[in-house]
């Protein structure tokens, strides 16, 4: 493993994608920030980073606060040059219309949405007197449509996709990969397979089809992918489903 004087910061390194991603870019020499609300959380996975010889660095963070962004990758950039922040927040909730709150609308787009936008920018503050970098966006179906009952979902992430489009644009003359990766898939989470057995029974997880899911490592090699691109062929947006996804 080649160490590089570069950070990597994952807002809402979750136990799944989030978690993965981070494990992937320290196993490639890099020095990992990684945040989520509940702080506490991120101990197994800094354990984990660490006993492998990696450097990684958890803080809890609740990316709707203002301060709170811009002190954690203000921190993440002080240790090393920031060279890739990936936002990861997903808050993927489904209400029929009628039953969709005015705090549920609110709260979901400022977690999927503003907080985006907040790392997005603070991401670039950093980046643009260095000439360089990259910022990565987490993506989902609803990104692209809107599903019965996801109202505040797919509104929060079609905007997210928006500031990732608008800054892609902006940054990209400036040699800044601004990327916005659609997960067109369920991805292999332990809410996931829940879900399936609430809706199908055991049975279906028994027999669950290994094609059905996205394994979440599967999703930090697309991100690893993007990092890769030469410059003079960059992806803005990049769709990744299992290869037995009807779509």
């Amino acid at each position: 493993m080649q160490k590089r004087n570069a950070t990597v910061a994952v807002v809402g390194a979750g136990d799944f994608i989030g978690g993965e991603i981070a494990k992937k870019f320290a196993s490639e020499g890099f020095t990992v920030f990684v945040g989520r609300r509940q702080g506490e959380k991120l101990a197994p996975l800094v354990k984990e980073i660490e006993s492998a010889g990696r450097t990684v660095y958890g803080r809890a963070l609740d990316a709707r606060k203002e301060d709170e962004m811009v002190s954690f990758l203000g921190d993440a950039d002080k240790h090393a040059p920031l060279e890739v922040c990936v936002f990861n927040i997903g808050a993927n909730v489904n209400f029929p219309i009628v039953d969709t709150t005015e705090r549920v609308f609110r709260k979901v787009w400022e977690m999927a949405c503003y907080s985006g936008f907040l790392a997005g920018r603070e991401a670039a503050r950093l980046m643009l007197p260095r000439g360089k970098g990259n910022i990565f966006f987490t993506g989902a179906t609803a990104s692209m449509r809107g599903g019965s009952g996801f109202a505040a979902f797919a509104s929060a992430k079609f905007g997210l996709r928006a500031v990732a489009q608008s800054a892609a644009r902006e940054l990209g003359p400036k040699n800044i990969h601004v990327a916005h990766l659609v997960i067109d898939s369920s991805v292999d989470t332990e809410w996931v397979r829940q879900l399936i057995v609430s809706r199908e029974g055991a049975q279906a997880i028994e027999n669950l089809d290994p094609n059905r899911l996205m394994r979440p490592a599967a999703v930090a090699e697309a991100y690893w992918q993007l990092y890769q691109q030469p410059r003079d062929a960059w992806t803005f947006e990049h769709e990744i489903r299992p290869f037995g996804e009807k779509w």
